[in-house]
């Protein structure tokens, strides 16, 4: 158990935090977002290439050798559109080789942005399994109190959605400057991913006036480890295995400005005893 009565520095944070990774009750449940991401993911591959990667691939070998390429009607209309787009791009060599690479550029983000995304929702329903570790073994002494209802989640969940897609909308006119589009891009995968981790943790842990007035005096702190988690969780497959990771860190950050404000607490009412006295 951690001394209450010490408060850690970031570093030690990150440090302890690696420490209750690497133990065998966590190495469990990390294993369980990379199974159902893993498993999704490629449900998801398998019954698009069922039908859209081999007509695809035969419509632009057709266009290629100059043929008229024949597009199932009752395929489904993104679908043709796409098809059609292609099959024009394809015709010249020059296009036909930016798109080649676009298409590789565009799909490895895609695929890396979308187990990010997809790895943040399915990790918030073992955060409390996760903190639940975490607090009997280093903060038994804090009082956790969750705030929010059943539902909270996936309204938190819907808004920062929505407000993710509104961003990428927003931000369409700066993908086509360089340096300035890979900003443009990621920010509002950031957003989406500093919410529902922030909100996953911190609910479950503190009560809506702790969470306030944490926010109100620790917000950027929190935004600067979400900073860089999301920066990790960019490198390849390391978001599957570390997701678990995450939790336990944001959770130790949590857990001591809670142990900040009951160490306060307990100081002033000593104050106020000894005033009396």
């Amino acid at each position: 158990m951690i001394n209450k009565d010490k408060n850690l520095l970031e570093g030690e944070i990150i440090a302890l935090s690696i420490k209750d990774f690497f133990t065998k009750p966590m190495l469990k449940i990390a294993i369980l977002p990379l199974f159902f991401t893993l498993i999704i993911m490629l449900i998801m591959f398998y019954t698009a290439a069922g039908y859209g990667f081999d007509s695809l691939e035969i419509y632009i070998q057709q266009t290629q050798n100059g043929q008229d390429v024949m597009i199932d009607e009752n395929a489904p209309f993104y679908f043709i559109w796409i098809t059609s787009l292609m099959a024009f791009l394809f015709k010249y060599s020059i296009t036909s080789w930016l798109v080649g690479f676009l298409l590789y550029t565009v799909g490895t983000i895609f695929i890396m942005m979308f187990s990010v995304f997809l790895t943040v929702m399915i990790i918030g329903f073992l955060t409390p399994m996760i903190l639940n570790v975490i607090h009997k073994r280093h903060y038994a002494h804090l009082e956790i109190n969750g705030f929010g209802s059943l539902l909270s989640p996936i309204f938190i969940a819907i808004k920062s959605l929505i407000i993710m897609v509104l961003l990428f909308i927003v931000f369409i006119p700066l993908y086509f400057i360089p340096l300035v589009n890979i900003v443009a891009i990621n920010l509002p995968f950031y957003y989406f991913f500093h919410k529902m981790l922030n909100y996953d943790v911190a609910s479950t842990i503190l009560t809506e006036e702790q969470y306030k007035y944490i926010h109100y005096k620790k917000a950027n702190s929190f935004r600067f480890r979400t900073l860089l988690l999301y920066f990790l969780s960019m490198i390849p497959s390391l978001m599957l295995f570390s997701a678990v990771f995450f939790i336990i860190y944001l959770g130790h950050g949590y857990f001591q400005e809670l142990n900040k404000m009951k160490k306060f607490k307990e100081d002033k009412n000593l104050i106020e005893q000894d005033l009396q006295n």
